[in-house]
């Protein structure tokens, strides 16, 4: 029979609408916007109730560990014990060399006693309106200082200044990369040999072949 599907159809849209109300009764006074509330309305297909739609901006689905938005710089944690909030990037400018649309300029440090560059970034800016979020500067980055965030909400009315980010707004602590990517750190420090900087374990190993050079000594 013609228009019955379509008849189905609208069946099912409004045992969803009433569900949607009869479904938040259910939570009053309890908080529909909870974790709990959240987590049996986004259920199996079968399990759903009510409202299953995420109510973005209130609430937000987890994105996954390897979901990229744009990079930021890693320094040393602010309460390390070696090199505290030691930036990580020795401006070597690979990463601005691979970049395809030309959204990262960094300014090389200098010495101020011998005037020679010294491996560590006096500027850094990334222009995000530019970003294409393709993650090609921390694949090149030999020296793991740059990693894809998972902040997406960097929208704002002034894009001539709030979105062009320099070095201070990009640079975050090791642990925060530790936290949103527990299994992709978890590699790269294997591969390292250490969760520490590259140049912090070689200082370490040099350390410990000159320790053990004179203990064979004496």
């Amino acid at each position: 029979m013609y228009g019955l599907g379509i008849l189905k159809g609208m069946g099912v849209t409004l045992k969803h609408f009433l569900d949607t109300y009869i479904e938040d009764l259910r939570f009053l006074g309890k908080g529909k916007r909870t974790d709990v509330a959240f987590n049996l309305r986004q259920g199996g297909r079968n399990q759903r109730l009510g409202l299953f739609t995420v109510e973005y901006p209130e609430e937000k689905i987890a994105v996954p560990e390897r979901f990229r938005f744009i990079p930021f710089l890693v320094i040393n944690n602010l309460d390390a014990e070696e090199d505290a909030g030691k930036i990580w990037c020795t401006s070597c400018g690979i990463c601005a060399k691979v970049c395809p649309p030309q959204c990262i300029w960094i300014v090389r440090g200098t010495d101020p006693e011998t005037g020679r560059p010294k491996p560590e970034p006096e500027e850094f800016y990334i222009d995000i309106d530019i970003c294409m979020n393709c993650g090609l500067c921390a694949e090149f980055c030999p020296f793991d200082a740059i990693k894809m965030d998972h902040d997406y909400e960097l929208a704002s009315y002034d894009r001539t200044t709030h979105h062009i980010f320099d070095k201070a707004r990009l640079s975050k602590e090791f642990r925060y990369w530790r936290s949103i990517a527990p299994t992709i750190s978890a590699e790269e420090a294997e591969a390292r040999g250490g969760w520490e900087h590259k140049d912090v374990l070689k200082e370490k190993a040099k350390a410990s072949r000159a320790a053990d050079k004179a203990a064979g000594a004496s």
